[in-house]
């Protein structure tokens, strides 16, 4: 028997919690998937950080194990492609390749007072041209820290052997046989510095915070030739063809490409993406927690995206069923969720970390009320449900002002996309259909392994490798504009008395913050 070979994509998935790789072949199927955990420290309040050379080993491991597979497979690897953590940042030493210290994590938020009194001055700038303000962590401001406090990295930085960068440029300057300290839109965005429409530094605000500027990675594309492969690490010699943050990498795997369309995933938090296309949003800063990004820049054309996240929405799930034990698991509140047509007028705000929209207040907290002693257990599930979809909403509404456009379809992906019960109530919350794909929890590696690949290695163009997409579900809306208003005033209300509570504890004379 003569077997064929399949020619594939080998793509990386390097995210906060864990490291993935798989290879995507021209059905868009990915296969040969291996994973490895990664440690996140939080040694003090505000300080998130993990270990760079862990998260550079722990990649190698499983590429290693994807490749093995894929040569038992009869698979043949023609291309690598990374998507990657955004604003995570490392300092290396080039001679030995080493971290010099701790990666700093996006959550990571130890120098936000310092910002804080930056903003006032810089906002305006910043917001205009990088589509976000100076915010709560800076990747150039950790760099700036450690160069004064570390005198090993001083050190480095005298002899000329230091690097900086985020964690696209740490794994391509290991990866690659260039060796050269690059990064690309999707992840540089993240970081505050990034003039969106014009493809370069803001160099002035580099100045301003002390960033020196030869330690700054080349700008390049997200879809662009970042030299090849080393053979002593990975055991293969093919070019790498795309880097991209791991949200933009996710949206084009979920096939969100065009504009008006609209990405939700839902993991520890729900990220919302509205896609504006080739044509930069002119509200850039109308709401302060909707962040202008770029989906992804190649062959010299940029394309935006404007984001507002929900930070606790899985964890919120966790929460009531780990440390309440209200419920089984997400399955279980799905289910019981599924039983009832009403929550009951009870309204669940999933505000555990503070509030993002309407208003950024941190102070704000989760809240369940419109209980009563005829409120029933499934009643409770569905305002938990409901309370998710309300916040998407909202984010959806919020992006589409910023970006103005007017989303046509919401495409769902992460864990709890596989909540029929959440998709259907936030289809009818939003009066947008709700489009579920088949293997949603893989659309990064799909999605970076569609942009590294469709200049015609295995497709023509991202839209014919869109074609390879599955549905699995599509949830249309099932209530009339009068309900949904009304539902949606409902919340609004509760949202506005939440807001106004929070605001009155910090202007407490105490100065105490809601527990």
């Amino acid at each position: 028997m003569i077997s064929t070979t399949e020619d594939v994509v080998l793509t990386i998935d390097e995210g906060t919690s864990g490291t993935r790789a798989a290879v995507v072949g021209r059905d868009g199927h990915v296969s040969c998937l291996e994973y490895a955990p990664l440690q996140i420290d939080t040694p003090r309040p505000g300080v998130v950080e993990q270990d760079a050379d862990a998260i550079l080993e722990k990649t190698l491991a499983v590429c290693r194990a994807t490749i093995a597979r894929c040569r038992a497979e009869h698979k043949r690897i023609v291309a690598l492609a990374i998507a990657t953590q955004r604003c995570s940042a490392v300092l290396w030493d080039t001679r030995t390749g080493r971290a010099m210290a701790p990666v700093m994590v996006w959550q990571d938020t130890r120098y936000v007072d310092e910002l804080s009194r930056l903003a006032p001055t810089w906002d305006p700038v910043l917001v205009k041209q990088m589509g976000r303000p100076v915010g709560v962590r800076s990747p150039y401001l950790w760099a700036v820290h450690q160069l004064r406090e570390t005198p090993a990295v001083a050190r480095a930085f005298d002899e000329g052997r230091l690097a900086f960068g985020t964690i696209d440029t740490w794994l391509l300057w290991h990866l690659s046989d260039e060796r050269v300290c690059v990064t690309t839109p999707t992840n540089v965005t993240s970081g505050s510095a990034y003039v969106l429409a014009d493809h370069h530094y803001q160099l002035d605000w580099i100045d301003a915070l002390g960033f020196p500027r030869e330690l700054l990675p080349t700008l390049r594309e997200d879809a662009d030739r970042f030299g090849r492969t080393r053979i002593d690490l990975l055991g293969i010699d093919v070019p790498i063809l795309a880097c991209a943050g791991d949200q933009h990498a996710g949206a084009i795997g979920l096939g969100c490409l065009d504009r008006e369309q609209a990405m939700c995933v839902h993991g520890t938090g729900s990220f919302v993406d509205v896609i504006a296309g080739p044509v930069r949003p002119a509200n850039a800063g109308l709401h302060e927690g909707t962040l202008t990004m770029m989906a992804r820049r190649a062959q010299g054309v940029s394309h935006f995206a404007v984001e507002t996240f929900v930070a606790t929405t899985g964890s919120a799930l966790n929460w009531v069923c780990e440390k309440l034990q209200w419920f089984d698991d997400a399955k279980h509140i799905s289910r019981l969720a599924a039983s009832t047509s009403t929550s009951g007028n009870v309204t669940f705000i999933p505000a555990l970390t503070g509030l993002r929209v309407p208003a950024m207040e941190p102070a704000a907290r989760a809240s369940l009320t419109g209980i009563s002693m005829a409120t029933t257990r499934a009643e409770v599930a569905r305002a938990v449900l409901e309370g998710i979809a309300h916040s998407v909403a909202s984010c959806i509404r919020a992006n589409e002002e910023v970006s103005q456009v007017c989303v046509s379809e919401l495409v769902v992906g992460g864990g709890l996309a596989s909540s029929a019960t959440l998709l259907q109530i936030q289809a009818d919350l939003t009066g947008i259909p709700v489009r579920r794909l088949a293997e949603t929890d893989r659309a990064s590696l799909r999605g970076i392994a569609f942009l590294a690949g469709s200049s015609g290695l295995l497709w023509d163009s991202l839209q014919q490798a869109r074609a390879t997409l599955a549905t699995d579900a599509v949830f249309e809306p099932s209530v009339g504009a009068a309900e949904r208003g009304a539902r949606r005033a409902m919340w609004h209300a509760r949202v506005a008395a939440e807001l106004a509570q929070a605001r009155q504890f910090k202007n407490d004379s105490t100065g105490e913050l809601p527990r």
